[in-house]
């Protein structure tokens, strides 16, 4: 029988565990404030937990983080990290740094089931769901990095679900690990700093009410069935009258927003019809568009648009009233903008 991750506990669960197994309830508010505030991980140093606590974190249960396979530095400051986990199976993260933040592009699946055809994981398919202790280790093992590599006083300040998979299609895991992330006494990230991107999977945003507070943010990509269709084949199951229908179930907080990403690709869904269609679908009071501009990758038959079209689109939808920024394009040399993201097997012999 496999050993409980460390990891994998809220700290509730972890609370439960220690009351079930003997052990004092309180003591996992400690183990917390080692782990997540501290971000001290040599168990036998931390000074005010008992020694039986110690000793069964040691023997019962896992205590091992994903590794950092690689890692690749962007001339813009983006890094990109190969993470492995236990199995040898590996997922991509991303830290991209902004003037007063640090975020964490995070992976939620080894591979893709969604097979969107403007993106570089959809061509790996679906390997396995992460389980929750490899979502949340994902932001341990780069944390760690970064302090060890980079600045011992490095800190991410946001997440997004933005990397490899459909964070919807794994939802369970990546609601717990969204709990550790936002309790209090550890990591401590508030709701805002958090975003769930999904592509649209209907069953599962409708059960949005059950996940915690956190910014969403939908992959629309189009306006039209039949072009959403061509480039997310989930449209075929639930196309833009379902996936509206799932959105207006969204438990919105006040003055809070549904982002809706827009990857904008030359002469396919830049049209004015394109500007037409978003500008009947949206929302205006509760929405607002995040223009992607495509990032090309190696054999990918898309191509970006060009800077004047970008421009155009944008500033169209704000003259219509909808709220609309341009992401702007970071890690794309080494691969890790929006869209780029893909295991690298030639970097396994890395691993050892």
């Amino acid at each position: 029988m496999d050993k409980p991750s460390l990891y994998s506990f809220t700290l509730s669960g972890l609370q439960s565990y220690f009351v079930e197994n003997g052990l004092p309830k309180f003591a996992a508010s400690q183990v917390y404030n080692w782990l997540y505030h501290n971000w001290n991980f040599d168990i036998e140093s931390w000074s005010n937990v008992s020694k039986k606590v110690k000793a069964h974190i040691l023997e019962e249960m896992d205590t091992e983080l994903p590794k950092v396979v690689w890692h690749g530095l962007s001339k813009d400051g983006t890094r990109k990290f190969l993470v492995g986990m236990k199995d040898a199976q590996t997922v991509e993260t991303v830290a991209i740094p902004a003037q007063s933040r640090l975020t964490l592009c995070l992976s939620s699946q080894v591979g893709c089931a969604i097979g969107c055809t403007f993106c570089h994981t959809g061509t790996m398919g679906l390997k396995r769901h992460l389980k929750a202790e490899e979502v949340v280790g994902q932001f341990v093992a780069v944390t760690k990095w970064l302090k060890e590599n980079v600045d011992e006083d490095s800190r991410l300040t946001n997440i997004v679900y933005m990397g490899q998979g459909e964070p919807l299609h794994n939802y369970e895991n990546v609601k717990t690990a969204t709990q550790v992330f936002m309790e209090e006494k550890g990591i401590g990230l508030g709701q805002r700093r958090i975003t769930l991107s999904t592509s649209g999977l209907v069953p599962q945003i409708e059960k949005l009410w059950d996940f915690p507070p956190v910014n969403i943010a939908i992959s629309l990509h189009a306006s039209h069935d039949e072009i959403r269709t061509e480039l997310m084949p989930i449209n075929k199951a639930f196309d833009l009258t379902r996936l509206f229908e799932a959105i207006k179930k969204i438990p919105l907080k006040a003055n809070r927003r549904i982002t809706y990403e827009y990857i904008l690709i030359d002469e396919f869904n830049d049209r004015q019809e394109d500007l037409d269609g978003l500008i009947d679908l949206l929302d205006k009071r509760e929405s607002k568009v995040n223009i992607i501009p495509f990032n090309e990758y190696p054999d990918s038959k898309f191509k970006r648009p060009s800077n004047n079209k970008i421009r155009w689109f944008m500033e169209s939808l704000n003259r219509e009233g909808i709220t609309c920024t341009v992401r702007t394009t970071k890690g794309d040399d080494i691969l890790a903008a929006c869209g780029q993201l893909k295991s690298m097997e030639d970097k396994l012999n890395l691993w050892s």
